[in-house]
């Protein structure tokens, strides 16, 4: 592994997406914790305007993960080597697969009414013999997180995946992480949807060109304003190197 790539203040690990499989298999089988985030160009720059999250991510997570072209660019720009995205959605589907190899029991935490369980049977039937250890919509109030932490617990869940959007998703796991006993805890975004077929990923051909950006745009224009942290990113960025020089 290349030396850690510090983006924006964000400690990003250039693990490749087969090393982030092994390590995330190989502690879950040793009941290490790990508290994982798929750090894309829109939350580093979150984070530049959230202290709490930015704290979170460079004091509280375990693993950052380069999660989209821009944060690849970004780390090789700065003179660090990072050798591929390593994208949410992918490593979650990872996980799925060796968790039915490996029998751990995941739990699928988030998403509107019913998509989470629609993602867990999809689940079920690209990989026969997944556990899935009990599923939960992302819409609760503050009284009942107690109840959904004492759920996830019960179910015996090595794996969580939470899918309620970022920064939401680290701060509810951060905020709970000690009492959580699920060894991963991974933010996953809009994972639940696009499984479950309710949202189309990019062609592979557009993914491959780091176009994805622009697919997502094309078929959600009401994602424009967040788009407006990608060349944000990369003057961020650019002024980053050009205080280094």
């Amino acid at each position: 592994m290349e030396e850690i790539a510090t983006i924006l203040g964000v400690p990003v690990v250039p693990y490749t997406m087969d090393e982030a499989v092994m390590k995330l298999t190989q502690d879950t089988l040793k009941n290490k914790r790990n508290f994982v985030v798929t750090a894309n160009a829109e939350i580093i720059m979150m984070a530049q305007d959230d202290k709490e999250y930015k704290t979170l991510l460079s004091e509280t997570a375990d693993l950052i993960l380069p999660d989209g072209a821009g944060t690849v660019w970004a780390g090789n720009y700065l003179g660090y080597t990072i050798p591929e995205r390593v994208a949410g959605y992918d490593l979650y589907l990872r996980l799925l697969e060796e968790a039915a190899k490996k029998k751990f029991p995941v739990y699928f935490f988030g998403g509107k009414p019913g998509i989470a369980e629609e993602a867990a049977e999809e689940g079920k039937r690209r990989w026969p013999g997944l556990n899935v250890a009990g599923c939960r919509n992302g819409y609760f109030s503050s009284e009942e997180e107690t109840e959904i932490i004492e759920g996830i617990n019960r179910s015996g869940a090595a794996m969580l995946f939470a899918a309620l959007g970022a920064p939401k998703q680290e701060k509810w796991l951060a905020k709970y992480r000690e009492e959580l006993k699920p060894c991963l805890l991974m933010g996953i975004g809009g994972s639940f949807d696009v499984l479950a077929g309710k949202v189309q990923r990019a062609p592979k051909w557009m993914q491959d060109a780091k176009l994805e950006w622009l697919f997502r745009l094309i078929k959600q224009p009401s994602r424009f304003g967040r788009m407006l942290a990608l060349p944000k990113f990369v003057f961020a960025v650019r002024n980053e190197k050009a205080k280094k020089k």
